[in-house]
């Protein structure tokens, strides 16, 4: 027990001796980790939204090209589409990302006025838009941001549009969004008989078939029919689509830079810490600490400074997501998301950040002779 409160002793003598800088050490690696919740955070939001939007709207398979990063797929092909025996419902629709206003933009949608993906979605005021009408709907989310209601007017890409009605979305990204007939997105797109993709809902599974193995087979037959295209599950689409991955690379990318920041705070207060106590840590080394105690010493306290920051960077992290959520131009994306595990990898990566930190000075203090740690001035 008095190794135990004679080493904990140490390490918080050491932290609390230069409050200072500790503080601001803390300050530093709090705000990295608190980057790297809100990003990551919001990335993940992103991906669970896309998800959502075609579970609410049964979408099993989502047809794009084979290599797409803005797919253009022949509208055409939605009439072999729904020749085939497994497909219930084939839809072709457009996403573009505009600008509603100086400080708004949005995901417009284009669908046909038939499209089951009306399904996922409930009627606050108004009608459904018609085909071949200047007529949009509104989420409801982005028609408070707007303040606009049904009968009013919209100008997107220099054309004015009228608002048949606002509805409830099952997603995020169908609240905050614009949907408008295909037909006048595709002239304002000028995406003449192209669509970004295919929606499909298949038909019910046979009975005694196994769930997965009929997706794959109605995947094998979408793809044999149209060669050229792939069937993606929606699960896969919304995990692997690139808007989603460039929002994870860009959340990854711009955390990782803020985390190398916090780490190299760390090593220097680390080493310095180290060059401040060379005798004390040569009057613990000649009273009999191992170099492997040494470096558990100065380990801990790493770890603390880390654990410290990463705690202060989880609420760094949920003030920035109500604020991206609060912010006109990201609340019509997507609503944050603090998972229990994301709090789990937060805190995990900043502890791992105290360590790397402190890996260097560590080895440094414990290497250190007695005889000549005793003669430091």
């Amino acid at each position: 027990m008095a190794r135990s409160l004679s080493f904990a002793w140490f390490s918080w003598k050491n932290l609390w001796r230069r409050k200072l800088r500790t503080l601001l050490t803390v300050c530093g690696i709090g705000m990295a980790v608190g980057a790297f919740v809100a990003l990551v955070g919001f990335s993940r939001s992103f991906e669970h939204e896309w998800l959502r939007m075609y579970e609410s709207s049964g979408t099993d398979i989502a047809v794009v090209q084979k290599t797409f990063l803005n797919t253009s797929v022949d509208e055409a092909a939605g009439a072999r589409l729904m020749s085939l025996s497994s497909v219930a419902a084939a839809t072709p629709m457009i996403l573009n990302m505009m600008d509603l206003t100086p400080e708004i933009n949005a995901l417009v949608y284009g669908w046909r006025a038939d499209s089951y993906e009306f399904d996922g979605l409930t009627l606050t005021s108004g009608r459904r838009f018609r085909d071949g009408q200047p007529e949009v709907m509104l989420g409801e989310l982005l028609a408070g941001n707007l303040h606009k209601q049904a009968g009013d007017t919209l100008d997107i890409q220099g054309s004015r549009l009228t608002i048949a009605g606002v509805y409830h979305g099952g997603s995020a990204l169908e609240a905050g969004a614009v949907i408008m007939p295909l037909d006048e997105l595709q002239q304002i797109a000028s995406l003449q008989g192209k669509v970004t993709a295919f929606h499909v809902r298949l038909r019910p599974v046979p009975p005694g078939d196994a769930p997965d193995a009929y997706l794959k087979n109605a995947q094998a037959q979408i793809e044999a029919a149209l060669p050229g295209l792939r069937a993606v599950p929606a699960a896969q689409r919304a995990s692997n689509n690139q808007i989603v991955l460039l929002a994870h690379a860009a959340a990854w990318g711009t955390s990782s830079i803020a985390l190398l920041i916090g780490i190299l705070g760390i090593a220097n207060t680390m080493a310095m810490s180290v060059l401040e106590r060379t005798r004390e840590i040569g009057i613990l080394r000649a009273l009999g600490w191992k170099r492997w105690r040494v470096m558990l010493l100065i380990q801990s306290e790493a770890a603390a400074l880390g654990l410290v920051g990463g705690v202060f960077g989880i609420a760094v992290g949920w003030g920035s997501l109500h604020l991206l959520a609060w912010l006109p131009r990201t609340s019509s994306i997507t609503p944050p998301a603090f998972s229990p595990s994301l709090l789990l990898q937060a805190m995990g990566v900043a502890v791992v950040a105290g360590l790397a930190a402190g890996a260097i000075p560590a080895w440094r203090g414990a290497h250190l002779l007695p005889v000549e740690a005793l003669r430091h001035d």
